[in-house]
């Protein structure tokens, strides 16, 4: 299997497959309810749907990316906020969100294999000990969604109980 089949492999798993470490993403935002997505716990700094919304951005921003773009800031913001409580906005967030990581599966897929150690077009410097290659963005991006994979977990449990 060449590294663009295991990359997109790997996707796949944090988001609809079955991950080591627990639920995949998907299975996470189905059990949270429109209630639940706009609520912030105390001393929480976002909630659930900003979340979702900060994940969006940043899984848009790397498919910009992977097509040879500059880096920067997501089209939408780091950080763009869900704004006011709506359930149709609340299923369409999800929509978009699962509509953006199926585009970046299909870029991943059809990217050249020896392409994956090329720098990206990025000036700001090294993220990682692989530096600043599409490899290294791809699974930086896997860590991120990950990581707020937790949040949204645990989140869901305050809210919920």
């Amino acid at each position: 299997m060449d590294k663009s089949a295991k990359l997109k492999i790997q996707l796949e798993t944090i988001l609809y497959g079955k991950a080591w470490y627990g639920k995949p993403i998907y299975d996470i935002i189905e059990l949270v309810s429109f209630e639940a997505a706009y609520e912030k716990p105390t001393g929480a700094s976002h909630n659930i749907a900003d979340i979702i919304m900060h994940m969006l951005a940043w899984t848009e921003e790397v498919s910009t990316r992977m097509q040879g773009k500059p880096a920067g800031a997501p089209i939408r913001g780091n950080w763009p906020g869900a704004g006011k409580p709506d359930e149709q906005k609340w299923q369409q967030l999800l929509s978009f969100f699962k509509l953006a990581n199926t585009e970046l599966t299909q870029l991943i897929a059809n990217f050249p294999v020896e392409s994956w150690t090329d720098a990206t077009n990025d000036g700001r410097g090294e993220y990682s000990e692989y530096g600043l290659t599409y490899e290294a963005m791809i699974t930086g991006l896997m860590q991120h969604h990950v990581y707020h994979a937790g949040q949204i977990s645990l989140l869901n449990k305050m809210i919920n109980g």
